[in-house]
């Protein structure tokens, strides 16, 4: 499991280019939602489940449901991987 920022961000981006064609992590622009780059629903659980996963953290999927853009999601991945490190 990481807590470094940039590295749950690479994680995310990975599979978000994994799971929507046209995709490149380099130049996302993690301000905007996965929608607004072409996920549906089932992509983004997919991104998001496959990034827990490797990030070896679990977020309760209510925390999930208000999250904007990929920025929040990378941020609150972050927040729980230093709780569970610190724990």
């Amino acid at each position: 499991m990481t807590t470094d920022k940039n590295e749950i961000r690479a994680t995310v981006l990975k599979y978000l280019a994994r799971a929507v064609d046209q995709v490149d992590p380099a130049t996302v622009d993690s301000s905007r939602s996965m929608k607004e780059l072409g996920a549906n629903s089932i992509d983004i659980v997919e991104v998001v489940s496959s990034s827990m996963r490797e990030l070896r953290i679990k977020v309760p999927r209510a925390q999930l449901n208000d999250l904007a853009n990929i920025d929040e999601l990378v941020d609150l991945l972050h927040r729980t991987a230093l709780e569970k490190a610190s724990s």
